[in-house]
């Protein structure tokens, strides 16, 4: 099996690394660092497969087999995609942007030598997510780097990073994959059905991760169509506020229940480390420790909400989108095929014209939320636009 196997749908692309990985090859010593490029941009849509792409990019620069690199087999391609190679860092956040603090030792690991693979691969997921400082802080590594130093840099498009990191990156464009070939993979690597994979993955929009939720979890898929029959239900300013409060607190529970065993791990851990029983009073020299740990972990749970909430918007969009397809008799598959019905009817209800303008008020609402608009008066705003005598 291939390291590849699990970039879908994207031909061109792996086409184009694998190509880079053999001209690497083929060349030997310094002019073999030469013809890698030491810095790679790939980008594409959330649900594309970013990380995944650049992590099978990382797995056939390190691979040891002579006549595939990215084999999928050999002892580098397994460490690689399990996240434990030595020569292959992978960085991410989970916090709103990454820190400056966060970024400096990245640069000085990447000066060194690989410690026994071909290469120090830098694999930055969610590059996107530095402020410009932190991103001058960056670039001074990629413009400057050591022969044997390859940056992988995710982010959703071109444009989300500095001007002058994308000046010298190259370029990767990754598109969003077919839904079929999604289901595909969901059938052949999962063992799902294939009618409820096809259906989970055009719910996700084609979103791998996503779309392997919603097979494998019936209550995901209740709660989506739970959001989804949210718009129907909206008739005056009242029902508005509380569908929004009602977002909110669901958006909130998922959050916390995706954090709250990894914060309550975290603590027990540092308070172990430090001397300390938890209950006790801590002494004032250790509370700074315990502290700046739950003030990490609060960005977290503020980015964890965000996603959720950014993720229901998503599946509202999808939802308007299908009333307008119907609207407009495009000759297209619809996103939500399990709600054919709710969405016909809510496209018989409407025109347009004001199918656009609720989609509109959903996208500011999304703009809002990353501008740090409190989140209850962004979803508040966006549900008392989506009202009948709103349009």
């Amino acid at each position: 099996m291939s390291v590849w196997d699990d970039v879908v749908g994207q031909d061109a692309v792996v086409t184009t690394l694998k190509g880079a990985v053999l001209a690497s090859r083929h060349a030997s010593g310094e002019a073999g660092a030469r013809a890698m490029t030491h810095a790679w941009l790939i980008t594409g849509p959330p649900g594309s497969g970013r990380s995944v792409a650049a992590r099978a990019f990382a797995a056939a620069l390190q691979c040891t087999d002579p006549e595939e690199p990215g084999c999928g087999r050999c002892h580098d391609c397994t460490t690689v995609l399990a996240g434990t190679h030595a020569d292959v860092t992978l960085v991410g956040t989970e916090k709103v942007i990454f820190s400056i603090d966060e970024i400096r030792p990245l640069v000085s690991q990447a000066q060194r030598a690989p410690a026994r693979g071909r290469w120090r691969v830098m694999l930055m997921e969610d590059a996107d997510r530095m402020v410009e400082r932190t991103s001058n802080v960056l670039l001074k590594a990629i413009e400057e780097p050591p022969p044997r130093t390859v940056w992988l840099l995710c982010a959703p498009s071109p444009e989300d990073v500095l001007t002058t990191i994308r000046s010298r990156s190259r370029g990767a464009h990754l598109r969003v994959p077919d839904p079929h070939d999604v289901a595909d993979l969901l059938v052949r690597r999962d063992g799902l059905d294939p009618d409820v994979a096809l259906t989970a993955a055009r719910a996700a929009q084609s979103h791998v991760g996503l779309a392997r939720r919603l097979a494998r979890d019936p209550d995901a898929r209740e709660r989506r169509r739970r959001l989804l029959a949210v718009p129907a239900g909206i008739r005056g300013v009242g029902d508005a506020v509380l569908a929004a409060a009602e977002l909110i607190d669901t958006a909130g529970a998922d959050a916390k229940a995706a954090t709250e065993e990894r914060d309550a791990t975290e603590k027990a851990a540092l308070l172990r480390s430090l001397g300390a029983e938890a209950g006790t009073r801590l002494p004032p020299a250790l509370r700074g420790q315990v502290r700046q740990l739950e003030e990490e972990q609060k960005r977290r749970a503020t980015r964890a909400q965000r996603d959720v909430l950014d993720r229901a918007m998503v599946d509202l969009l999808s939802l308007y989108r299908d009333v307008l397809v119907v609207q407009l008799g495009a000759a297209v598959d619809l996103v939500n095929t399990d709600l054919e019905h709710e969405v016909r009817r809510l496209a018989a209800d409407s025109t347009p014209e004001r199918t656009v303008r609720r989609m509109d008020s959903v996208g500011v609402a999304r703009e809002r939320l990353e501008a740090n608009v409190a989140p209850l008066l962004a979803v508040e705003a966006m549900m008392v636009a989506l009202r009948p005598q709103a349009s």
